[in-house]
C-alpha cells in the first residue's frame, strides 16, 4: 500500500503512462490548499483511451487495496475525475484540458517530476 499522498500520486501516474496516457502532470497542491495534497493530470487520445486509463489507474490502485472515495464523470464526460482522498486525478479529452487548463490555473503549485516508463 502507499506509504504517503506522493507516492500514491506517482503510483497514480505510473498506472496511467501504462495505458500511454499523454503530457500527465503531478502537482503539489499542499501549500495552496487543504482538499488533497497532488493533482495528477493526463489526457487520453479519444474516449476510449481516456476510459482506458481510467480502468488501468482503478484497477492498479485496487490492487494495492486503495479505492476512490468519489468518482465523477463517465461514458462520454470529456473530464473523468477520481478522488483518492490526498490526491485527485483529472483524466480530460484534449480538448477539455487545453479548455481547463489545471496547470494555467493552479501555476504556482511545484510540478513532481514524473519518471519516464520503464519499456524494458
Amino acid at each position: 500500500m502507499a506509504e504517503n499522498s506522493r507516492e500514491r500520486a506517482l503510483m497514480i501516474a505510473g498506472a496511467a503512462q501504462a495505458r500511454r496516457a499523454l503530457d500527465i502532470v503531478i502537482l503539489d497542491m499542499r501549500p495552496l490548499m487543504t482538499l488533497c495534497d497532488y493533482f495528477v493530470i493526463t489526457h487520453g487520445r479519444s474516449a476510449a483511451h481516456s476510459r482506458a486509463i481510467t480502468e488501468n489507474v482503478l484497477q492498479d490502485m485496487k490492487q494495492q487495496q486503495i479505492s476512490p472515495h468519489h468518482r465523477e464523470g463517465g461514458r462520454d464526460d470529456r473530464w473523468i475525475v477520481l478522488d483518492y482522498s490526498t490526491v485527485v486525478v483529472h483524466i480530460f479529452s484534449q480538448e477539455a484540458r487545453a479548455f481547463y487548463a489545471l496547470e494555467r490555473l493552479w501555476g504556482d503549485a511545484d510540478r513532481i517530476d514524473v519518471p519516464a516508463p520503464n519499456d524494458g
